[in-house]
């Protein structure tokens, strides 16, 4: 917060304020998620490796994966010209 008791904040859009790209504004400090920051020093602070375990969002860095349906036919997520996601039977393709 700076001496005008301004603060950066995400632009809260449609209620989806964590979302890729979004804007960042200048605002009145609400204490609000938005405008909560941390601040990492930057060799204090390692990345997993390939193959390393990503303990914040539980998947293992650089290693395929299927995201596989619960409904009974067990079809996986696919993409349908790289932008229309759908469940579809396994085929083999790396999307």
């Amino acid at each position: 917060m700076n001496e005008k008791g301004k603060v950066l904040e995400a632009q809260n859009q449609n209620l989806n304020t964590d979302a890729e790209n979004r804007n960042i504004m200048v605002g009145n400090r609400g204490n609000d998620l938005r405008q909560q920051w941390e601040i990492i020093y930057v060799d204090e602070y390692s990345e997993p490796k390939k193959g390393e375990l990503n303990e914040q969002f539980g998947l293992y860095v650089e290693r395929d994966f299927y995201i596989v349906s619960a409904l009974g036919s067990g079809r996986y997520l696919d993409l349908v010209y790289n932008r229309n996601m759908v469940i579809k039977t396994q085929n083999g393709r790396n999307t």
